[in-house]
């Protein structure tokens, strides 16, 4: 199990497979993969389904899949608290729970999450009253070879001069997210030697 965090937004990944898949579900070239976020009370809603769809989609784009064909993973995403940048959270707790479980990638990637205020100023990592007073919230996963946009979530009015800026910002915020990364797996790693 992974704990993902962004601010005070937390998240806890968990990884299973590969295992037996459902003859109905079986894709015979590649792995299945199925992902669920659970809210933190009450049953998953349309929110959580559009989530776990932005999540399933990166998540596919990265993991070599086809090593693993006629199988299935599992990710479940449980959500601890949210204030705020919850799919980025959902997504760093996903690639930290794959990498975590050994499962090949081509990619590492992560989410970053922009707002753009009433003044149109740009706040990275907005926290839920900040996404409130927002005219405009987009979430990106950046990969983590050519920071390339994998996957966009966004939601309000703008520009594409200010979709442009937000990417900028988004792909500068995952050096720091991939450094951490890199961190958190040197520490882990040299606790086991």
């Amino acid at each position: 199990m992974i704990d993902g965090r962004d601010g005070d937004t937390s998240v806890m990944a968990g990884v299973y497979g590969p295992a037996e898949v459902k003859v109905s579900k079986e894709i015979y070239d590649r792995a299945t993969l199925e992902v669920l976020l659970q809210p933190k009370v009450g049953p998953a809603g349309v929110r959580e389904q559009s989530q776990e769809q932005c999540v399933r989609e990166t998540c596919e784009a990265a993991l070599l899949l086809s090593l693993h064909p006629r199988s299935s993973l599992t990710l479940i995403l449980q959500v601890l608290h949210d204030d705020g940048s919850l799919l980025s959270c959902c997504l760093n707790a996903a690639c930290m729970a794959l990498m975590d479980a050994g499962l090949s990638m081509s990619c590492l990637f992560c989410g970053v999450t922009c707002a753009i205020g009433a003044d149109g100023d740009i706040i990275a990592d907005p926290t839920a009253a900040q996404e409130k007073e927002s005219r405009a919230l987009m979430t990106f996963a950046i990969d983590s070879t050519e920071r390339r946009v994998m996957m966009s979530s966004t939601k309000g009015s703008f520009s594409v001069q200010e979709l442009q800026e937000c990417v900028a910002v988004s792909q500068k915020a995952s050096e720091k997210v991939f450094q951490f990364y890199r961190d958190s797996v040197r520490r882990r790693y040299s606790k086991n030697l």
